[in-house]
């Protein structure tokens, strides 16, 4: 009896490994549909097997932004800009354009009235030479106008703001190839105006405006500056030719014009360290960089960056960078965060260098190519 139920025993072990090991087999066999692939990718596969093809496809499109490579933009035109970034020059507009026409819409204008227009004028950093000429010329001709409507002393005030604004100087940017060599650009400026962001912004408005790009990193003492101008590069398909932190900014500039001709680009933009104008050790390194650059070539434009809400100071800047390197226009940054529309004014009047570019907020694509009837217009708002 003990043997026979050892014997069962046995039997029940037996049959219980056995039923384990083909559950085990059943478990590691391939699933039936693991050949479709195949079939899917064979050259005779017809129209509607490439169907799997088609749903793996994000798969596909998505390898880009696994190796960093993100799809170009394409820049906003540069024609008109001004206009669309009008709203951006609302502070400016109630200081110097509405605060003027509520004072000259008055039934009487008496010393009192002028000495008010003056003060805006002044406020808004036009300067005391041209606030003088503006404040004698309204003074004379609201005489003659004798009625005034409010659209009346509007067309007055703009005619002399324009006016003061010297619309007969070249705005244009120098930045066609000639002479078969690249444009070459030069942007200079003291710390903290912007003067990086400012030199890719403005890469983008010349590929906006038609133009291949090569910008040339010769700040070499930030390496972060040498970053970011590459980023603000990339994203418009400009390469950026760059040095080792804290190496010569005259070579890097030299290499970058030399690379810019090899590859027939129209335009080579140079971004240099930012200095104060005090420093005089730094102004002659600029100089340097300028000098060795011309080796090549001349520099068709030299841009001088400066910051609207530094006001008068800004002057000062100007006038030192001017003697070191001829300064051929300048590019006005932040005047959509200051009242101080009227810098451009003074800055024109005193160092007889036209506003090229204006700066109105920190998007991408808000630099705008100056125009005087333009801005104007935007200063003084919607006639009521």
């Amino acid at each position: 009896m003990i043997v026979l139920w050892i014997v069962l025993a046995i039997v029940v072990v037996a049959a219980i490994a056995i039923a384990g090991l083909v559950v085990t087999r059943s478990r590691r066999r391939p699933p039936p549909a693991a050949p479709r692939p195949a079939e899917a990718t064979a050259p005779t596969a017809s129209p509607e097997v490439a169907a799997p093809e088609t749903a793996a496809a994000p798969e596909t499109e998505a390898a880009p932004a696994d190796t960093g490579v993100a799809p170009l933009e394409t820049p906003e035109p540069t024609a008109g800009r001004l206009h669309r970034l009008r709203a951006r020059l609302g502070r400016s507009q109630s200081t110097l354009g509405r605060g003027l026409l509520s004072v000259l819409s008055r039934e009487q204008l008496d010393d009192a009235a002028w000495d008010e227009v003056e003060e805006a004028l002044l406020t808004a950093d036009v300067g005391v030479g041209a606030t003088g000429e503006i404040v004698e010329a309204l003074r004379t001709r609201t005489k003659i106008l004798g009625t005034r409507s409010q659209a009346d002393l509007r067309a007055l005030l703009a005619d002399e703001l324009v006016t003061a604004l010297r619309p007969d100087l070249d705005r244009s940017l120098r930045t066609a190839p000639h002479d078969g060599r690249p444009a070459v650009v030069l942007v200079v400026g003291v710390n903290g105006t912007g003067k990086t962001t400012t030199c890719g912004k403005l890469a983008r408005v010349l590929v906006a405006d038609g133009r291949s790009v090569l910008l040339g990193a010769a700040d070499t003492f930030r390496a972060a500056a040498a970053d970011q101008l590459q980023t603000w590069g990339s994203r418009v398909g400009a390469r950026t030719v760059r040095g080792p932190e804290g190496g010569d900014p005259a070579s890097v500039a030299f290499d970058a014009v030399r690379q810019g001709g090899e590859q027939n680009v129209d335009t080579v933009l140079i971004d240099t360290a930012g200095r104060l104008h005090t420093k005089t050790g730094l102004m002659d390194e600029l100089g340097k960089v300028k000098r060795v650059v011309e080796r090549q070539g001349p520099v068709d434009e030299t841009l001088l960056v400066l910051d609207a809400t530094t006001g008068q100071n800004g002057l000062t800047q100007a006038r030192v960078f001017t003697e070191v390197v001829d300064v051929t226009g300048i590019v006005l940054t932040k005047l959509d965060g200051t009242a101080k529309g009227g810098i451009v004014l003074s800055v024109q009047r005193e160092l007889d260098v036209p506003v090229k570019l204006v700066g109105l907020g920190e998007g991408a694509d808000d630099l705008a190519p100056f125009d005087p009837a333009e801005f104007v217009d935007a200063l003084l708002g919607d006639p009521a």
